[in-house]
């Protein structure tokens, strides 16, 4: 916990003046921080890249497009472990900014709140989202609208693709998974059911040897319909439709 904390002010001193930076300068300081964060709790990242002639997302010569990034959902960690890879504003409900330690970084990393229980601010959510890729920025979602233990998946809701199909820039699908160090799947790191911040804490530092795995998935072009860009993508990432059981508890929000 010492280490998180330590690593924590370093990362909020440091990104004081983040937002006077130079954009490559700012995806910089996104990536070193939230992989210094990732660290600091004991887990260590892999990357796979199933891309046709990638290039490699933790390379400043990278010159690939900004786009919009789509994952499952399992943990307020997610952000922080696909950023570490592909820095973007990510779209996150609205109480994380509200946590101790997790809430001021989120805020440096410029997350895009969200109250996944208001349909009314659903649209100016899609707008902000929008309005970063017509700037230039990568910024990522998770269209399930809710995090799940990591072992199954949830329907893509198809509104904030809207973002994409608007500005014409390419989707980039990534599924994120945690292991323990010999490679079976963890769900120590789920946030899910009446966990708290507290509970996902504790479990992923009492875990030794926590891999979290980054799957970079070739990219998908928006075209003009967000329902079957949404279907499309969902089948990129979980591999296959996944059908909703009654247990789930998708967000209303992000449906339309």
């Amino acid at each position: 916990m010492f280490a998180l904390l330590t690593t924590a002010a370093l990362v909020l001193s440091v990104g004081m003046a983040i937002g006077l930076l130079p954009r490559s300068a700012r995806a910089r300081y996104v990536r070193t921080a939230a992989h210094l964060m990732i660290s600091s709790l004991g887990i260590r990242i892999e990357v796979h890249d199933d891309r046709p002639n990638h290039l490699d997302e933790r390379n400043p010569q990278d010159r690939s497009d900004n786009g919009l990034i789509v994952s499952n959902h399992i943990s307020f960690l997610d952000v922080l472990a696909i950023a570490s890879v592909r820095p973007a504003r990510f779209v996150a409900k609205a109480e994380l900014a509200t946590w101790p330690v997790i809430g001021p970084i989120t805020r440096r990393l410029a997350v895009i709140p969200i109250r996944r229980e208001s349909l009314r601010e659903l649209p100016a959510v899609v707008d902000t989202a929008r309005s970063g890729l017509l700037a230039g920025d990568n910024v990522g979602v998770f269209p399930e609208g809710t995090t799940r233990c990591g072992r199954g998946g949830g329907r893509f809701r198809p509104a904030l693709f809207q973002a994409a199909v608007d500005t014409g820039v390419p989707i980039h699908p990534v599924v994120v998974s945690f292991h323990t160090s010999t490679g079976e799947l963890s769900t120590a790191a789920c946030f899910i059911g009446a966990d708290d911040i507290g509970d996902t804490m504790r479990r992923v530092l009492a875990a030794k040897g926590l891999v979290v795995r980054i799957q970079m998935c070739e990219q998908q072009l928006p075209g003009d319909d967000r329902r079957e860009l949404a279907r499309r993508c969902e089948r990129v990432v979980f591999g296959h439709p996944v059908a909703l059981t009654s247990t789930d508890t998708t967000s209303v929000a992000l449906a339309a």
